[in-house]
């Protein structure tokens, strides 16, 4: 089961760089193993062209490595607090991909200004604060992860709806119930923020998206009586 676990994270991560959402080694995907506790990541600072699947570093929720040799990425305890503390997460991908980036840098929320973001995106992606100066000197990826707790809960916004964060200052992370999900949310969280750019710098009063065309969009796709797609493929 391990070895389709890093099978699928390896896949996943090649993903990054083909979409357009890394250059070098500017991001990771990890996905977690329900049965086991443990969760597979990119090892730290390895090249994608010369990486393989036996490099995946297999990790337990409490940050120690119980499969491989090399070390895991230096944001994998930022992926172990996600996993501990949002129930329902199969995968995490973190990238530094432009134009998240960019609203990330500004500290601004994405609204939902138009359908594409509310097909999978069940309202307002949150921009998390700034971590403290005591925060980043202690433990600094634990930390990150521990502020995007604390946004989701002071903001009352279920993870599972709203699959994906920006950092103030950082970057953003994606989730989904497994590695291709949470890399296509991450896709899309992308294309939302630079159409969110051009839509704002033509029309700087541009309106949120009403609730029930929000509402209609999110459920014909994640909805109890979801029927956008096919059943059985």
């Amino acid at each position: 089961m391990l070895e389709s676990l890093k099978k699928e994270v390896f896949d996943a991560n090649l993903e990054l760089p083909k979409r357009g959402l890394i250059k070098y080694t500017w991001g990771n995907v990890s996905a977690f193993d329900e049965e086991t506790g443990y969760f597979a990541i990119k090892p730290s600072g390895v090249d994608y062209e010369s990486m393989t699947p036996d490099d995946i570093v297999i990790c337990d929720l409490d940050g120690r490595v119980v499969e491989g040799d090399l070390n895991p990425s230096s944001d994998m305890p930022t992926h172990a607090v996600l996993y501990q503390s949002f129930k329902g997460l199969g995968s995490i991908v973190h990238t530094h991909s432009p134009w998240a980036t960019i609203w990330a840098q500004a500290g601004k929320d994405v609204d939902a200004l138009g359908t594409t973001h509310a097909d999978t995106f069940y309202g307002t992606i949150p921009c998390a604060r700034y971590l403290s100066e005591e925060e980043v000197n202690t433990e600094y990826e634990k930390e990150t992860g521990n502020v995007i707790v604390e946004t989701f809960h002071e903001r009352g916004i279920d993870p599972v709806s709203v699959p994906g964060v920006l950092l103030h200052g950082h970057a953003p992370f994606t989730w989904g119930s497994d590695a291709k999900k949470a890399v296509m949310n991450a896709v899309v969280l992308e294309e939302v923020c630079k159409m969110n750019y051009y839509t704002q710098a033509l029309n700087p009063n541009a309106h949120v998206l009403p609730d029930f065309i929000l509402d209609k969009h999110f459920e014909r796709k994640h909805g109890e009586n979801a029927y956008y797609g096919q059943k059985n493929r």
